[in-house]
C-alpha cells in the first residue's frame, strides 16, 4: 500500500507549522486538505500559507479555481489522488494538511455515494428554503449531521437531507460506514489539539491579526471585482460576517467579535468530527514544542513502517 500521512486539527491550532516540519523531516511533500484554501484571492480570511512561508515545500490544493467556480469533495479527492501519484513520482511522502475532516475520511476511504435518481426537484425545493428552516429539518430527521453542519453551510446541509429523502435514512449511517471501510493507503491519522481555552484564544489572536491585515479590505475588492454576495466561497466563516460591516450594518469590531464566535463553534465541530476517528492518534500540543510533536510523529511513522531511517 501508498504510504500517506494525515495532519488535521481545529482551526487555529497550528497545523502549519508542524506541516513544514514534519514535510523536511521525512521528505514529504504537502496536500492542503483546506476547502477554503482552492480559492485565488481568498488569502487573508482563510489564513492561506504564503509562498515564503512554504520553505521550499511543494504544496498542492492551493489557488486552484476562481472563488466563483465550483469546489467539493469529489473535485478534492480527484486533486489529491493526482497529486499523491505526482508525490510518488518524485519518490516523496504525501501529507495531508487541513480541517477538512469530510475530504480526508472520503479520501482514505473513497466516496461512496449511493445511486440518486436523476431528480432535480427536490433539491430546486430545498434551494429556495431559507437556511434556518433548512437546517432545523435536517436536525428531525438527522440530529446527528445537523449537530456536524452549520446552518450557514447550505449546500451539505441540502446534499443531507436530499440523502435521506432519497434512500429512507440519515447520511451520518453512511459516513459511518465509511469510517469503517478499510483504507488502500499505509497511512497514519494525526490530529493536533489544545486545550479548549487556549484553543479559544489563539483563534481570537488570529481573527485580530486577519482583520488588522486586511480582510475587510479583502472581501470589499472580491465584492467590487464582481463576486456574488452568495456565493458559497462567500458564505464561508470571516467572509460572511464583514459584509453586515461593508453595509453600514455593524462596525469593524462587532463583524470581527462574530468571526471569533462562528470560528470557535466550528473548532468544536471539528473536533467532534475528529474524536469520532477511529484511526485518530491524537496529539497534544499543550506542553509540547514542535520538536516534541515531530519526535512523537517519526515514532508512530516509523512504526507503522511508513518511513525507515529518520
Amino acid at each position: 500500500m501508498e504510504p500517506l500521512v494525515i495532519l488535521t486539527g481545529p482551526t487555529g491550532v497550528g497545523k502549519t507549522e508542524l506541516s513544514i516540519s514534519l514535510a523536511k523531516a521525512i521528505g514529504g511533500e504537502i496536500i492542503s486538505a483546506d476547502s477554503m484554501q482552492v480559492y485565488r484571492g481568498m488569502d487573508v480570511g482563510t489564513a492561506k500559507i504564503l509562498p515564503g512561508e512554504m520553505q521550499g515545500v511543494v504544496h498542492y490544493g492551493i489557488d486552484l479555481i476562481e472563488p466563483t467556480d465550483p469546489w467539493d469533495v469529489t473535485r478534492f479527492v480527484e486533486m489529491a489522488q493526482e497529486a499523491i501519484r505526482k508525490i510518488r513520482a518524485n519518490d516523496h511522502i504525501p501529507i495531508v494538511v487541513g480541517g477538512t475532516g469530510f475530504y480526508i475520511q472520503a479520501l482514505l476511504k473513497g466516496l461512496s455515494y449511493e445511486e440518486e435518481p436523476e431528480d432535480t426537484a427536490y433539491r430546486d425545493e430545498l434551494a429556495g428554503i431559507d437556511k434556518e428552516t433548512l437546517h432545523a429539518r435536517l436536525a428531525e430527521v438527522d440530529p446527528e449531521s445537523a449537530a456536524a453542519i452549520p446552518a450557514g453551510n447550505k449546500k451539505r446541509v441540502i446534499r443531507a437531507l436530499e440523502y435521506h429523502h432519497f434512500h429512507g435514512r440519515p447520511i451520518s449511517e453512511l459516513n459511518k460506514q465509511q469510517r469503517e471501510t478499510a483504507s488502500p493507503y499505509n497511512f497514519a491519522y494525526f490530529v493536533l489539539t489544545l486545550e479548549r481555552s487556549a484553543l479559544y484564544e489563539r483563534i481570537n489572536r488570529r481573527v485580530d491579526a486577519m482583520i488588522e491585515g486586511g480582510l475587510a479590505e479583502e472581501v470589499q475588492g472580491l465584492v467590487s471585482g464582481g463576486m456574488p454576495e452568495q456565493c458559497p466561497a462567500m458564505l464561508a466563516i470571516g467572509y460572511r460576517q464583514m459584509l453586515p460591516y461593508l453595509h453600514g450594518e455593524c462596525t469593524l469590531a462587532e463583524a470581527g467579535e462574530q468571526i471569533k464566535l462562528e470560528t470557535r463553534h466550528f473548532a468544536k465541530r471539528q473536533m467532534t468530527w475528529f474524536r469520532r476517528e477511529a484511526d485518530a492518534i491524537l496529539l497534544p500540543k499543550d506542553n509540547a514544542d514542535t520538536e516534541e510533536l515531530l519526535s512523537e510523529m517519526l515514532r508512530v511513522l516509523r512504526e507503522k513502517e511508513i518511513i525507515t531511517g529518520v
